[in-house]
C-alpha cells in the first residue's frame, strides 16, 4: 500500500491548510515508527515499512502526480490524503475513485496514475468572505480550527492503519465519515 500525503514543501508552507496531507502522513509515520527521508535528487520524501510506503511529494501541490508514476506499481493499493474546503475543519471523508472535484493536487495525481485510488479528505473549511481560495489554503489555522484539524488528521491516520491492516473499506469509511 502506498499512501501519498499532498502539500507544499518548505517552512513557508508548514502549518498551512494546504498541508493537511503532509501532516497526516507525518502522524502516520510517527505511529508506525517510520521516518520520512529525502534521498539525493529525489522530488519526494519517503518511508517504507514492509509493504507500507508513505510519500510526501516535494513538487508542490499542483504537480504532486509528477513523481507518482515512478513510485506506484500496477495493481498496488494507493491512498491520497488532501485538504478539502467543502468540509468544515475537523471533518474527514474517505471515498474510493471519482473525479478531482477541482482539487489541483488530485488532478495531477489522476493524470499520473488514473482515478482508481482511495481519497482521504481533511476538512479545512471555506474561505471567509473577501478571502481568495489561494490565500485561504495557504493560511494558517486559528487555535480552534488547528485543534479540530489535528484531531481529524489523527482519525484519518487511524482509518489508514485500519485499511492497511485489512479492515473492509466500507466499514472504515462508514466509521470515519460519520
Amino acid at each position: 500500500m502506498i499512501v501519498f500525503g499532498l502539500g507544499n514543501p518548505g517552512a513557508k508552507y508548514s502549518g498551512t491548510r494546504h498541508n493537511a496531507g503532509f501532516e497526516t502522513v507525518e502522524k502516520l509515520a510517527a505511529r508506525k515508527g517510520m521516518k520520512l527521508r529525502k534521498r539525493c535528487l529525489r522530488l519526494y520524501r519517503k518511508a517504507v515499512l514492509d509493504d507500507l510506503t508513505l510519500v510526501e511529494p516535494l513538487t508542490f501541490m499542483n504537480s504532486s502526480g509528477k513523481i507518482a508514476g515512478d513510485i506506484v506499481r500496477t495493481g498496488e493499493p494507493v491512498i491520497v490524503i488532501v485538504d478539502q474546503m467543502d468540509l468544515p475543519p475537523g471533518k474527514i471523508r474517505i471515498k474510493r475513485g471519482g473525479s478531482s472535484a477541482g482539487h489541483n493536487g488530485l488532478k495531477s495525481m489522476i493524470a499520473a496514475i488514473g482515478s482508481d485510488f482511495i481519497r482521504v479528505y481533511i476538512g479545512i473549511g471555506r474561505p471567509s468572505e473577501g478571502v481568495s481560495v489561494i490565500d485561504h489554503v495557504l493560511s494558517r489555522y486559528n487555535d480552534e480550527d488547528r485543534k479540530l484539524v489535528d484531531e481529524a488528521e489523527e482519525r484519518a491516520a487511524d482509518a489508514i492503519i485500519s485499511l492497511y491492516e485489512g479492515e473492509a473499506f466500507e466499514r472504515v469509511a462508514q466509521r470515519a465519515n460519520s
